[in-house]
């Protein structure tokens, strides 16, 4: 289960974040996950929740966001979300929806990306 591994690698990253900003809270935190990544979600965000538990992220809400794959197909030059059919959790199977062929550069779908750390700050003048 790499859902753990990343959840520990997300939280580690935002509070580095929060810590170099100054944040008194970490109000909210956006996540991308590509399709291509294998991570399921749910279970990222069970994990997340479990983690930051006594932490500035306590109380904050995250949100995750899936990246579908989008590919450009060698075969015939399509240019946009692949096929994905058949797929499950455990194999994500990448086809051109215009040709069915499997001759692709995959272009989105791979991200597992802090997208956005919305924080409160300390108000230093008072």
């Amino acid at each position: 289960m790499h859902e753990l591994s990343m959840a520990q690698a997300i939280v580690d990253t935002v509070m580095d974040a929060a810590e170099k900003n100054n944040a008194q809270d970490v109000l909210e935190v956006t996540i991308e996950i590509g399709q291509l990544t294998m991570l399921n979600s749910e279970q990222l965000k069970f994990l997340l929740d479990v983690i930051i538990e006594g932490t500035l992220l306590e109380n904050s809400e995250i949100l995750i966001e899936e990246i579908p794959v989008e590919i450009k197909c060698q075969s015939c030059d399509f240019k946009g979300e692949a096929n994905t059919e058949g797929s499950d959790h455990y194999l994500t199977i990448v086809v051109c929806p215009e040709c069915g062929g499997r001759n692709l550069e995959i272009t989105k779908g791979r991200e597992c990306n802090v997208k956005n750390i919305r924080i409160e700050k300390v108000d230093e003048d008072a």
